[in-house]
């Protein structure tokens, strides 16, 4: 059996006890002696336990999206609904919301709170990427950091939401998306504007040399600089 395979398998297992135990190491241990793997072999796939764990659901819902996204036909809808239609999509690939409650939970802890803001990071780098993002520059920063904020406040709307159909949810998250839409306009109406383009032009010239991350930079918030 493959570490993936291993990791899959625990997973599944610890499924169960989450909402009891959050993931937490009870889990981890519950699920190790639920799917019948040794602790050497499920320490070695998960060195930190059930926080691995946590990341591989987390990662389980991103590759749903994904397929999900890949198989819907957005062309056409505005860009706006795509967008909104993948943080849907990525928040209906959940099946029981106290997974994620519990995670929220462990990655609000300061020693893990790293991991939470990655992987959230993650979520909306793939959503911008299947939706066909070409941006190269300080732009490719600024539309997964905008859309990390409005993935993380929806979630925590979507966990306390018992409307029908999550409608109360759905409706947040386009006003969430309406607003950095207003955004938007604003910085474009002033990069139009001669007079307050000449006047940032200085301040702002740093901004010009920042490119995004380069093929090998996959972790973390990535950057580089050009000279």
């Amino acid at each position: 059996m493959s570490d993936q395979d291993v990791k899959t398998t625990l997973l599944e297992a610890a499924k169960p006890h989450v909402p009891f135990d959050g993931w937490s190491e009870a889990t981890f241990r519950a699920a190790m002696e639920d799917a019948g793997i040794n602790a050497g072999l499920a320490q070695a796939v998960c060195p930190r336990g059930a926080v691995d764990l946590a990341l591989a659901y987390h990662e389980e819902g991103d590759q749903a999206m994904l397929v999900r996204l890949a198989e819907a036909d957005l062309g056409q809808l505005r860009f706006r609904d795509r967008v909104a239609a993948a943080v849907r999509y990525r928040l209906e690939a959940v099946e029981d919301k106290e997974l994620v409650r519990r995670g929220v939970t462990l990655f609000a802890l300061p020693h893990h709170a790293l991991d939470g803001a990655q992987a959230i990071w993650r979520t909306c780098d793939r959503i911008w990427t299947a939706l066909g993002d070409t941006s190269e520059d300080v732009n490719w920063y600024t539309k997964r950091a905008t859309l990390s904020g409005v993935y993380s406040s929806t979630v925590l709307y979507w966990l306390g939401d018992d409307s029908p159909g999550h409608e109360r949810t759905w409706a947040f998250l386009d006003r969430r998306i309406d607003d950095v839409m207003q955004i938007e306009k604003v910085k474009a109406r002033a990069r139009d504007n001669k007079l307050v383009s000449g006047l940032m032009a200085g301040p702002l010239s740093f901004v010009n040399r920042i490119r995004k991350p380069g093929p090998r930079q996959t972790t973390g918030m990535p950057g580089r600089w050009t000279r």
